[in-house]
């Protein structure tokens, strides 16, 4: 399984409003420029976040994004989920009628209690609690830091 650029840089943008929205609405001009990432695909971003209720927007001369909650409310599973849709692993143990050897497979079990685990990790991690653990060790690099144009 692979994230896509949307859980990435989607991260990375709610991540930015948490540091900078204190101040009121943060422009997706200002959050490109900071994470290196295009303004045309924040904005199709914004549009999934805001949709899911993780980012509220206003309008205006000083209008902008800003976390429709607390950072200690979001969950990554949260983010993650809005930007990706369904999470499980394989399709055969939740649409049972997708796999006619779901009961005499070996496999089904194993990618039913892996896909749990990735679901319960990501539930149990707060975009706060990610804020805070980047925020202890500035030597790492942002995941997904080239520049998409």
């Amino acid at each position: 399984m692979k994230l896509t650029t949307r859980s990435r840089y989607g991260t990375r943008m709610l991540l930015d409003l948490a540091q900078h929205g204190a101040g009121g609405p943060v422009r997706v001009s200002e959050i490109a420029q900071r994470q290196g990432i295009s303004v045309k695909y924040l904005e199709k971003l914004s549009r999934m976040l805001k949709k899911a209720g993780l980012i509220r927007s206003m309008r205006g001369s000083k209008g902008g994004h800003l976390l429709a909650k607390s950072a200690a409310e979001i969950s990554m599973g949260e983010i993650v989920r809005a930007l990706e849709g369904d999470l499980n692993l394989v399709t055969c143990w939740t649409e049972r009628t997708s796999c006619p050897r779901l009961k005499t497979c070996p496999t089904s079990k194993l990618w039913q209690e892996v896909s749990k685990a990735l679901l319960e990790r990501l539930d149990s991690m707060t975009l706060e609690e990610l804020l805070a653990s980047s925020a202890s060790d500035d030597s790492l690099p942002a995941c997904g830091s080239h520049r998409l144009s």
